[in-house]
Parts: structure tokens; sequence; C-alpha cells
């Protein structure tokens, strides 16, 4: 054990009337919600990035954090794995999630840093064996070096390509080494920042090429866990070719890829895009390409990614309820991709942030499931569209002819009167459960 958690209780639920800081009030892990154990639908995890990893910059400041387990070597990195375990013992999160860098130091070549990641794989195994918690997925940072600055799979640099190739290799050889569920590809600096040195048939080539060989690297390792891919419209490129869930699944259609790969989204991202996050999670849902979320909001008075952990109930709900839709979580899950603030120093902190994080999910996703139970919002949404279960309507959908469908309005005198939406109805009717 080590100190830095010393003297913070193991987080158990206490129900809503609970005054207990270290205490869930909504989240009892056992509780059977819509048929499963809570747990077991929200599928929470810890991203290892930003709590284990991340110093507390931003654009205009450096670290504020000072972590023992903070430097570049394998002693380092053991000690912040057994803090991360720590950790998520106290909270009982069954999950966790990470990036080949946040794991192991930075070697003087690729194979040293395989030789770490290797080193470092095999100790978060055992600590996997010993304590249960499982791995969400595990992914590569393409982004942070500055062997990166133009891209991984779409940079001009065909030793980049092959780099980061290589790279993605051993991630995905240490995610099914460590029983991940599902691999994330990021492409956080695959996009340009001018068009006046940017080739965008060739970069797609590239990006595709590069997907392709990871699916096909995938069934040959027999890595039964699912591919996604994260959409992200901008920030750190001024313009990213995985922009929103549409423009990833153009992609995929472009490629061949649709069966084989699906999306892993984020709140703060869809934000971005100019969506909201249940719009992202029901076309995802719709086009088949529901996998996972990344939990978090922006700060909405910013322009940037802040990545904070979600705190509104009513705003997650609609999230929530759109996944319910879509069947729930197969093999992805609720991940945490969200940091203190650079002022949250204490190791309290980053136990009190993931507390009232998978709270208000909780809470939030009860609602939606009590909502989606009583089914009077599907049964008005069922009853808009019921015009089309008449055969005739039918027919124009399957195979009738403009002149036919003219002809059936003259022939019917068809004259069509507005309908309501009966938005504020429904308004009315989810504030009833959220």
């Amino acid at each position: 054990m080590t100190d830095f958690f010393n003297g913070i209780p193991k987080i158990r639920f206490e129900g809503p009337d609970s005054t207990n800081d270290f205490a869930y009030r909504h989240y009892d892990p056992d509780a059977v919600v819509f048929g499963k154990r809570l747990e077991d639908q929200l599928r929470f995890a810890v991203a290892w990035w930003h709590s284990f990893a991340w110093p507390g910059g931003d654009p205009f400041g450096g670290a504020t954090f000072e972590r023992a387990w903070f430097g570049d070597t394998i002693g380092h990195a053991k000690l912040k794995a057994d803090v991360a375990f720590e950790m998520f013992d106290l909270l009982s999160v069954p999950f966790f999630c990470f990036h080949d860098a946040d794991v192991r130091p930075e070697g003087a070549s690729f194979a040293e840093s395989l030789r770490n990641l290797d080193e470092i794989v095999d100790y978060i195994g055992q600590k996997m064996s010993d304590q249960g918690t499982r791995l969400l997925w595990g992914t590569a940072n393409l982004f942070s070096h500055r062997r990166f600055m133009a891209g991984a799979a779409t940079n001009p640099d065909p030793e980049v390509f092959a780099f980061a190739a290589a790279t993605v290799k051993s991630c995905m050889d240490a995610t099914h080494r460590l029983g991940g569920e599902n691999y994330v590809l990021w492409g956080g600096r695959e996009g340009y920042e001018t068009l006046l040195n940017t080739d965008l048939t060739r970069e797609a080539e590239q990006a595709g090429r590069f997907l392709q060989m990871v699916v096909d690297y995938k069934h040959r390792i027999g890595f039964k866990g699912t591919i996604l891919v994260e959409p992200k419209p901008q920030e750190p490129s001024k313009h990213q070719y995985d922009y929103d869930v549409a423009t990833v699944y153009g992609f995929l259609k472009r490629f061949g890829l649709e069966g084989e790969v699906k999306v892993n989204i984020e709140q703060g991202h869809a934000v971005l895009a100019g969506h909201s996050f249940e719009h992202e999670i029901a076309l995802a849902a719709s086009l088949g390409l529901f996998g996972s979320i990344d939990m978090n909001r922006n700060d909405y008075q910013s322009g940037w990614d802040t990545d904070q952990f979600p705190d509104s109930a009513p705003e997650m709900a609609r999230a929530y309820y759109e996944i319910l839709r879509a069947g729930g979580f197969t093999t992805g899950g609720t991940n945490f991709d969200a940091k203190l603030r650079r002022q949250s120093l204490d190791p309290e902190d980053l136990i009190l942030a993931h507390v009232g994080a998978m709270d208000v999910c909780a809470r939030a996703f009860k609602a939606a499931a009590a909502l989606f139970e009583d089914g009077a919002l599907e049964a008005a949404r069922s009853a808009r569209y019921a015009g089309w279960d008449d055969p005739a309507n039918r027919t124009m959908l399957q195979g009738a002819t403009l002149e036919q469908i003219s002809d059936r309005v003259v022939g019917e005198g068809i004259d069509p009167k507005p309908r309501s939406g009966r938005q504020e109805r429904l308004e009315n009717l989810w504030n009833r459960f959220v």
C-alpha cells in the first residue's frame, strides 16, 4: 500500500439522505435497474491519463500537481500503478482505460519503450488478477510526442506512419494480454493546420489503409473486443478528419469498414462539433456504430475541450436514454475522460470527483430507465409515424414510382394538414421523470 490516499475510507452506498462526502448517494452497484445490476449497466471506468498522468497544466500555465510517481523510470510507473489500483479499490470501479504513454516511461528507442511497456503490462496484469478490476479499453498516444506533430497515420513522412503502426501493434498486444474489451483510436493530430501543404486525398487513403491494418491485426491475434474510433472536430488540429459520428461513418463506408468498427463518443467532443451528446449517440445507434462513451462536460463559456467531470443529471439522462434505446452497452461503458481542476490538489479531490460523477450518472440512468420503462415517450414517438403502417403508404418506400404516387394524390384528393409535434407536451413528460 502507498500512503497517497491515507485516511480516505472505501466508498460505499449510503442512500440519498447521506451527508457523508465519502459515500455514494445514488450509485448502488448491486441495485437492479432495467433488468441488470447498476454496475453492469453503467460499466464505469477511470481514465489513467487524466487521473494519474496529467500534471495540472493548461494552455497558459504549467503543472500544478506534485505526485510522487511523476518521473521517467519503471519504478515511477509501478508506483503510479499501485496508486491507481488503490483508487479503483476505494471506488469499487470495475474498469480502467489507458494509453501506452500513460503507464510506461518513454525509452531512448522504440525497442526500449516496448520493453518498458511489456514490463509494466505484466505488473498491471498481476494487479488486475489480484483485485478483479478489468480493462475497458487500451489505446496508443499518437499525438503528444513531437514526432506526431503532422499526424500519425496521415503524416507526410512514411517513417512516422511506420512508427505509428508499430506503436498501435504494441498497444493492441498489451490490450489483448490484459483482456481489454475494446481498442480505441483517437486521431488528435489526424487533420490539418493549413490546406496550403495538405493533400486531402492522400491523407484519407493513408488513414483508411492504417485502419484496415488494425482490423486485420485484430482478427489475426484473435482479439474479440471492439475496435472503436473516437470523433472530434478540432483541437489540437485545426480540422480533424474524424469530425463527428456522421463523418466517421462516411469514412468507414469509403474503406469498407462499417461492419468492423464502432465509435467511442465523448460529450465534450460532441459539443465542439456543434451537436448534443445525445444526438451523437442516437445517430451512432441509427447507423449501427454505437460502442462506448467518454463521460465529461465542457465549460460552455469556454472555447476548448475542458474535460470536466459531469455534474448535471438531467443532461446525462438524455444520453443514457439514447443508450437504452440502442440496447445498452455491450463491450462499451462509461469512461470518465475527465480531469481535476488545476486548483484541486488534494488526494480527496481525485476521489470525490469520481464519487460525484458516478452518483450523477447513476441518478441520470435511473431516471432514463424509469421513463423508458414507462413507455409513454416511445408510444408518442410511434404514434407520430403511425401513418406509415398503412399498406398504401408503405408502398411509397417499397417501389412506387413518382408517377404512381402523383396519381394517388390526385385520385384520392390528398390534401395534408400540418400536425403538432407536441414538443412541449413531451418535454413536460420528460421532466416528470428527470
